[in-house]
Formats: C-alpha cells, sequence, structure tokens
C-alpha cells in the first residue's frame, strides 16, 4: 500500500456535539490548477494506479469515526485526481462504517450533478477554496483561476441536493495590508451568509516554493498576525471555524512569539464550540498590532503635491 497517505484523529463539532473525526489526505496525482501564489501541495502528488487509491481508501476505514474529512490536496470530484468509481467505493465504505457526515474539497468547475448523485443519502459538506469573495483579489493576490460567480453556481448546485456549503477565505493573501486583509474577510463573510453553511477561515503560512516564500525573504510579506484571526471571529455572525497552521512560527501567523500558543488555543477551542468568550484573550503585543494595522496602511497611501 502507498506510503503517501497521512490521516490523524481531531475533534469535529457535529450538530451540537463534539466528536471524533479522522482526517485524511489521499495521495493523488494533484491540483488541476496549481497556480495559487501561496500553495504548494503539489509537492506532495504524485501520479497513482487506481489500486493504490483503493488501498489508501481501504486504511482510512479501517479506522472508525463519526466524520471523516477526506482530502485530495486538489478536487475530490476532479475525474483526473479521482475517477468515478473510486468516489462511489467512497460512498459505499462511508455508508458500510456506519458514520454520520462526510467532508470533502473541490473547485467549483468539478462540482456537477451526476457526481454528486452519488452521496445524495449522505451528510455531506463540500469546501471550496474561494479565498475571497472580492473577484480582484481573488485573481491579483491569490491568482485562484475562478470568479465568485462560479462559487454562486457550485454552491447552487450543492444546496439542489441538500449538501452543506463549506467557504474556505484566506487571510492575508500577499499585496494586501494587514487592515485590508482582515476588512476583504470581513466584507467576504457578509457576501456569503446567506450562502456558506460555514466558513473556514485559513491563515497564511509561508510555504516553500512559492511566490509567497520569495516575497517573505525578500522582506516584503509578513504572515498574519493571529490578532487579526481573532478579529475577524469577534466580528463574524457566521458559523466559523479556524485552525492556525504553524502558529507561532516565523513562517506561520504569530503576534510576540510569547502569547502565540495561548491565542492559537484560544481560537481553536471557538472553533469547536462557537463561544466567544474564549477570544477574550490578551498580551502587551496587542497593542502593536493596532499600532501597526494603522501605521502599515498609511505607508501605503499614496501622496500627492
Amino acid at each position: 500500500m502507498s506510503t503517501d497517505l497521512k490521516f490523524w484523529r481531531e475533534k469535529e463539532r457535529l450538530k451540537d456535539e463534539i466528536v471524533d473525526c479522522l482526517t485524511a489526505i489521499i495521495t493523488t496525482r494533484g491540483c488541476a490548477w496549481n497556480r495559487c501564489y501561496m500553495c504548494s501541495y503539489a509537492r506532495e502528488s504524485r501520479q497513482v494506479s487506481e489500486k493504490e487509491l483503493i488501498e489508501q481508501i481501504d486504511a482510512v476505514f479501517k479506522n472508525k469515526a463519526k466524520v471523516y474529512k477526506i482530502f485530495t490536496s486538489g478536487s475530490f470530484f476532479d475525474d483526473s485526481e479521482l475517477p468515478k468509481f473510486v468516489r462511489e467505493y467512497v460512498a459505499r465504505k462511508f455508508k458500510e462504517v456506519g458514520a454520520e457526515k462526510l467532508i470533502v474539497e473541490s473547485r467549483p468547475e468539478f462540482i456537477e450533478e451526476d457526481k454528486l448523485s452519488i452521496f445524495e443519502d449522505i451528510n455531506l459538506e463540500v469546501g471550496i477554496g474561494l479565498e475571497s469573495a472580492d473577484d480582484f483579489i481573488r485573481e491579483k493576490c491569490v491568482n485562484k483561476g475562478f470568479k465568485f460567480e462560479d462559487f454562486l453556481i457550485a454552491s447552487k448546485k450543492l444546496k439542489s441536493f441538500g449538501f452543506r456549503v463549506k467557504a474556505y477565505l484566506l487571510l492575508k493573501p500577499p499585496f494586501l495590508s494587514e487592515k485590508e486583509a482582515v476588512e476583504d474577510a470581513l466584507n467576504s463573510i457578509k457576501k456569503i451568509e446567506s450562502i456558506a453553511d460555514v466558513v473556514s477561515l485559513n491563515l497564511t503560512n509561508v510555504q516553500k516554493n512559492t511566490l509567497v516564500e520569495k516575497l517573505w525573504y525578500a522582506g516584503l510579506y509578513r504572515p498574519p498576525w493571529l490578532w487579526s484571526a481573532i478579529e475577524v471571529l469577534r466580528k463574524s455572525d457566521l458559523d466559523i471555524i479556524c485552525d492556525p497552521v504553524a502558529a507561532g512560527k516565523s513562517r506561520g501567523p504569530h503576534n510576540c512569539y510569547s502569547c502565540d500558543l495561548e491565542v492559537a488555543k484560544a481560537i481553536r477551542n471557538f472553533s469547536l464550540t462557537q463561544d466567544k468568550s474564549y477570544l477574550e484573550v490578551y498580551c502587551e503585543c496587542k497593542r502593536k498590532w493596532e499600532v501597526a494595522i494603522e501605521l502599515e496602511n498609511y505607508s501605503r497611501v499614496p501622496i500627492f503635491f
């Protein structure tokens, strides 16, 4: 069996209950787009046989859980990554183990009715990497390769089957100031509040061999402050989750390094419970964030004489 399969256990909210979840990263040929400025997941992809795909699925479902997240670092509904019969096999195995919820991810162009029909009697949630509801930011700062209208069309298809829509939003794409990033995230949440069932706020981290890494090495990019995530979570009225990957590291979202683990833990606790009292954390560096978020914008305003 392929040794590339990665999976781990974590906690996930299911209705009003916190349950056991198995998250698996299935190795596939990788994302068909593979041009986003912050993403290096293609480095973990390779061409795999159909036999290897089935073996990976079997390995995942040998581990019982109420919720399964099955990701490919690409698109679950892309036939070049997962052929139809593999998706059918996933649906069958999911039913056999008696699980309660399946979470997958896909770009919107691969979300089609005939592919969704396989999962009609499954509690399915599909994550779409919208990143921003602003077409200019998504195109120029992320290079995502699709429009907001494409997200709306895909969401409508998912809703027609009674499936849940998860929208991934990216906090602080390259070329945005900290304040612009917070404002974009909040504006995006408002634009999708009647569409998305849940928002996953993803904090940009510096991955290898990406444009973000080149900017970071040149001193032209800083990963988002964890205070910026707190601000977005605190002001959002949507069901919203956040798992700050690489929090407290120079390549990941961070504050002053002293409070990072505490603040990241608060964010994760909030994500599980939606209890905003967890967000009432403080460190002296919060004042530095407040000053920085204003001064950075002043430095970007053109001066005309």
